[in-house]
C-alpha cells in the first residue's frame, strides 16, 4: 500500500475507530503462510500475507454477500509459540457494539416503548441533568448530543494499562460526563463519542426493567444463533480460543515494546464497546441487520439515514447514522462500524443491498492510534476500493 494511498484513506474512511500507526517496532517471529479457503482472492490474500509484522500479529477475514466470498486467516495465536492464528477465534469487537445498541433500541422504538424524539433526561430524570434536558434519544444515537466524555484515570497507553482491572459504572461516567458544559446545542453538530451509547444502554435498562445485556442477548444474539458473541461483565479475560492482542507502550525495563494486553478490563466501554465476537457471527449478524432481520419496516432506516449536520471537528458533513457509518468507497456506499479495543481492530461493512459484506478482526499493536491500521486500511481498499 502506497503512503499517499494510506494517508487519503485515513483521513477520508470513517467507518468508526481510527487504528494504529504505519510505523512500529518490528515483530520478531516466524509467520505462518495466510490460510484461505472459498474462492481465491488475490488482492485480499496479499493484504494479510506475511503476518505477523509491525502493525498487526494476526487478521481473520471474511468476505460475502451475492458478488462471492472469502475466508482467510493469517499470522499467529501468540507470539510466544508462533502457531498459527486460530480462524475460529474470539476478540474484543469494540464500537461494533454500538450497532448492536442502536439495534436494541430501535426494536424497543418499534414496540412503542422508546420514541426516538422524546428527550432522554425523561427516561433518566436521576442521571441527566437539566442543562441536557433537550437531548433526544435520537441524538444520543447519531451523536448529534452534544454531551463531552467523561473523566477515565491516565492519559497514556501505560497509564490506561495500569488502570486496566478498575470497574466503571455506566452510571458514574453518564455523571461524570453530565457534569460538564455542552460541546454544542443538541443537533447542531455531530460528534463521536462512547457517552450517547452509554445512556442508551442505560435507558435500554429503563424501560425493560431487564439488564442491557440480557435484553441484546434475548432479541439479538439468541435469535440470530450467535453463540460466540457475549458481553463480558466485568472480566477482564476472553472466555474461550482467542489471538493474543498486544500493544507497543513502554515497558517495565524502559524500552519500548510490544506488551500482551488480552487481559484487558472493558467496563469503560460498556455498550458503547466491550462486545466479544467471532468473524464468523459477526459476519451473519451483518447480512441479516442489512436485509432487515434484526430492525423492521421504518426504523431501520434510521440506522441509513445521515443527520444533516456538521462534524464538530472537522466541519465535514455527518458521517454516523444510528450505530453505522457510511463513506463512498469504489464509486458505491459503503456502510459499516469499526471497532477498537487495545490490542484488538474489527469492522463490518456492506453495501446497502448486501452484494458485498466485509468482516475482519485485526490484531493491532496500536489498536487506539490516530492514523488507521495498514492492515485493516488494506482489507478495506481491498474489498470496496478507493474513496470517491
Amino acid at each position: 500500500m502506497k503512503k499517499s494511498t494510506r494517508t487519503l484513506l485515513a483521513a477520508a474512511l470513517v467507518l468508526g475507530v481510527a487504528a494504529g500507526p504505519a510505523v512500529v517496532p518490528a515483530v520478531a517471529a516466524t509467520p505462518p503462510a495466510a490460510a484461505a479457503s472459498q474462492a481465491s482472492s488475490p488482492d485480499l490474500s496479499a493484504v494479510i500475507a506475511g503476518l505477523p509484522r509491525a502493525d498487526a500479529t494476526a487478521a481473520l477475514v471474511r468476505v460475502g454477500g451475492t458478488e462471492g466470498s472469502w475466508q482467510g486467516s493469517a499470522g499467529v495465536h501468540d507470539l510466544e509459540s508462533g502457531a498459527p492464528a486460530d480462524p475460529a477465534a474470539r476478540f474484543r469487537a469494540g464500537s461494533v457494539t454500538k450497532v448492536f445498541t442502536a439495534a436494541t433500541v430501535l426494536q424497543l422504538a418499534a414496540e412503542g416503548r422508546i420514541d426516538l424524539d422524546r428527550p432522554a433526561r425523561s427516561y433518566l430524570p436521576d442521571l441527566i441533568p437539566g442543562r441536557y434536558a433537550r437531548v433526544t434519544v435520537r441524538q444520543l444515537l447519531n451523536h448529534t448530543h452534544g454531551i463531552p466524555a467523561p473523566d477515565f484515570p491516565g492519559d497514556t497507553v501505560e497509564e490506561w494499562y495500569a488502570n486496566r482491572f478498575v470497574v466503571h459504572t455506566p452510571e458514574a461516567m453518564v455523571r461524570s460526563a453530565t457534569a460538564k458544559p455542552r460541546e454544542f446545542r443538541p443537533g447542531t453538530r455531530q460528534h463521536y463519542l462512547n457517552i450517547g451509547y452509554t445512556i442508551a444502554g442505560l435507558l435500554v435498562e429503563r424501560v425493560t426493567g431487564d439488564t442491557y445485556e440480557r435484553q441484546v442477548e434475548r432479541r439479538i444474539l439468541r435469535p440470530l444463533g450467535l453463540r460466540d458473541t457475549y458481553f463480558p461483565g466485568e472480566a477482564a479475560g476472553i472466555t474461550g480460543p482467542y489471538n493474543h492482542g498486544y500493544q507497543t507502550m513502554r515497558l517495565d525495563d524502559g524500552t519500548t515494546g510490544l506488551r500482551d494486553v488480552s487481559v484487558w478490563g472493558t467496563t469503560d466501554g460498556w455498550a458503547a464497546g466491550d462486545i466479544v465476537s467471532t468473524t464468523a457471527d459477526l459476519e451473519r449478524f451483518t447480512r441479516v441487520l442489512f436485509k432487515g432481520g434484526v430492525v423492521r419496516g421504518p426504523l431501520l432506516e434510521e440506522m441509513f439515514t445521515l443527520p444533516k449536520v456538521p462534524d464538530l471537528k472537522s466541519g465535514d458533513p455527518a458521517a454516523y447514522s444510528a450505530g453505522l457509518s457510511m463513506k463512498r468507497l469504489g464509486g458505491r456506499e459503503v456502510w459499516g462500524k469499526t471497532g477498537g479495543r487495545w490490542g484488538y481492530n474489527s469492522a463490518i461493512a456492506s453495501t446497502r443491498d448486501g452484494a458485498r459484506t466485509l468482516v475482519y478482526s485485526v490484531n493491532s499493536t496500536d489498536a487506539k492510534g490516530q492514523d488507521m491500521n495498514p492492515t485493516a486500511l488494506g482489507l478495506m481498499v481491498a474489498a470496496y476500493g478507493l474513496p470517491d
